[in-house]
């Protein structure tokens, strides 16, 4: 089941991003799973389901954002060696 979430933005926001409400939109959404992967809160699978790429894709984009795949602890390697 899919959700939807309503967000107001002012138009100077989007002037100034030079974003139309869709690609602001875009994002969020983009900006939003990055960081709750970031937090470890999503896995990297989820999280490119979510945006609709491969997970590869999505790690790299994560990764260039400062994200860290592993942290050396063994929670992480289980969680991110469960998905291959």
């Amino acid at each position: 089941m899919q959700q939807t979430v309503t967000i107001d933005c002012p138009p100077e926001i989007l002037i100034g991003l030079h974003l139309n409400a869709e690609g602001f939109a875009d994002y969020l959404k983009k900006q939003a799973a990055i960081n709750l992967f970031k937090e470890g809160k999503l896995s990297s699978g989820t999280a490119a389901s979510w945006l609709g790429m491969e997970r590869v894709a999505f790690l790299h984009i994560a990764f260039a954002a400062g994200a860290i795949l592993l942290e050396d602890t063994s929670d992480d390697f289980a969680r991110e060696t469960a998905l291959l």
